[in-house]
């Protein structure tokens, strides 16, 4: 359960710009089937989590998942809708 706004933890962590191949649905969401990281393609095997959260002053809106990708491993990332970009957030 979260208690905090994700933004707040994304302030302290690294992102990276990814690419990312994402299905949208008959509601127009759109969900991440493939991630592109490095040159390297990862399919998307399970979403673990998601949710979304708006901030009102800044008229933005973002998109988080967590997913499984295929070589097993769990990223966190996210579509910032209002400059229509995906980000990895990188755990160091």
């Amino acid at each position: 359960m979260r208690t905090l706004p994700f933004d707040i933890f994304l302030k302290d962590m690294r992102q990276e710009s990814i690419e990312v191949i994402a299905y949208s649905g008959y509601r127009g969401e759109e969900t991440p089937r493939t991630i592109i990281l490095h040159d390297k393609t990862i399919e998307v095997f399970e979403i673990l989590d998601r949710w979304i959260e708006e901030g009102f002053e800044e008229r933005t809106r973002k998109r988080f998942f967590i997913v499984k990708g295929s070589d097993g491993i769990v990223y966190k990332i996210y579509c910032d809708e209002k400059v229509m970009k995906w980000l990895y957030v990188v755990e160091e």
